[in-house]
C-alpha cells in the first residue's frame, strides 16, 4: 500500500538572495519513493545537498522575484509501530554518537529548563512508557488551535500557552523527552489524517529495539491525527529549525502553500 503525495507552495524573493528548501519524501530504509516529480519555477541556481543526519535532500536555491514550487510523489512504507510503554529505555552510555546531539538543548527546545517538572509529572516511568505519558498529557492539556503560533515560538512558549499546531506540539514533546533523558528528534512528513492537511510535524524518539538488538528511533505524533503506518518522512532535525520546507536567506514574502496527502488503493 503507498501514498499519493501532491504539495505546492510560492513565495516572492523580494532581491537577489538565497533560500533553502526541504520538501521532498527522503529515501529511507522502510521507506521507498515510487516515483517523484519536483517543478521550482524561475530559479537562477538550483543546488541538491544532503540534509540534516543525511535524512533526504535540501535544494539551495538562488534568484529573486517568484518561485512556485511543485511536488508529487508515490511512496510506499513498511514500518513496525511497537507500542511505546512497552519499550525499555537506552542506558545513556549505549547511545551511539548521533543520537545524543538530541538530549541538547536546541534553538526551540529548552529542555533543561524541564528537567524537574518532568521528573515530577511524569514519576514513576521510564523509557517508552514515559513518552506514552508525555504524549497522553499534551494529548489532555493542550488544544490544537490554526495561527495560536508562529516561527519565533518556542516550546517554552507553547507549554505557557497550551495551545499550538503540529510544531507545537512536537517541540513540547521533545522538549519534554530530553529532559527526561531520551534522545528526542523533530520529523517533518507527508501523513494522512492530519487536519487541516499540511506538512505535518511528529517527533522521533531513541529507545530500546524490541528484537533486543541495540536501539532504534520510534515516531510518535502528540496531535494523535497522523496515520504514523503510512507517512512519509521529510526529514529530521534537531527542532523546526533544521527542517523548514522554506528558509530564507534575505527579504522574502511568502504567498501560499498547499498539500494533498491520500492513500492509494
Amino acid at each position: 500500500m503507498s501514498i499519493l503525495i501532491a504539495s505546492r507552495f510560492g513565495f516572492t524573493l523580494e532581491e537577489p538572495s538565497t533560500a533553502l528548501l526541504q520538501f521532498e519524501a527522503a529515501a529511507l530504509p522502510g521507506q521507498t519513493i515510487i516515483h517523484s516529480a519536483c517543478s521550482i519555477a524561475a530559479a537562477d541556481g538550483l543546488w541538491r545537498v544532503p540534509a540534516h543526519d543525511a535524512i533526504g535532500e535540501r535544494v539551495w536555491l538562488h534568484g529573486s522575484g517568484r518561485f512556485e514550487v511543485q511536488y508529487e510523489a508515490e511512496v510506499t512504507t513498511d514500518r513496525a509501530l511497537p507500542a511505546l510503554d512497552t519499550l525499555a529505555a537506552m542506558p545513556l552510555h549505549l547511545l551511539p554518537g548521533e543520537a545524543i546531539q538530541y538530549l541538547l538543548d536546541s534553538r526551540y527546545c529548552r529542555a533543561d529548563d524541564f528537567q524537574s517538572l518532568a521528573a515530577s509529572e511524569f514519576a514513576g516511568t521510564e523509557g517508552g512508557a514515559r513518552i506514552a505519558a508525555i504524549a497522553e498529557w499534551i494529548a489532555e492539556n493542550f488544544s490544537y488551535v490554526p495561527g495560536a503560533s508562529d516561527s519565533n515560538t518556542s516550546a517554552t512558549d507553547s507549554f505557557i500557552k497550551r495551545e499550538g499546531v503540529c510544531r507545537d506540539y512536537a517541540h513540547v514533546l521533545v522538549t519534554l523527552a530530553r529532559a527526561s533523558s531520551i534522545p528526542a528528534r523533530y520529523i517533518a512528513c507527508y501523513a494522512r489524517g492530519v487536519s487541516p492537511q499540511d506538512f505535518h510535524a511528529v517527533a522521533q524518539v531513541y529507545l530500546a529495539d524490541p528484537s533486543g538488538a541495540g536501539g532504534a528511533w520510534q515516531l510518535v505524533d502528540p496531535t494523535g491525527m497522523a496515520d504514523l503506518t503510512n507517512a512519509a518522512i521529510i526529514g529530521a532535525g534537531r527542532d523546526a529549525a533544521d527542517v523548514s520546507f522554506l528558509t530564507s536567506f534575505g527579504p522574502m514574502r511568502f504567498e501560499h502553500s498547499r498539500v494533498e496527502v491520500a492513500l492509494n488503493t
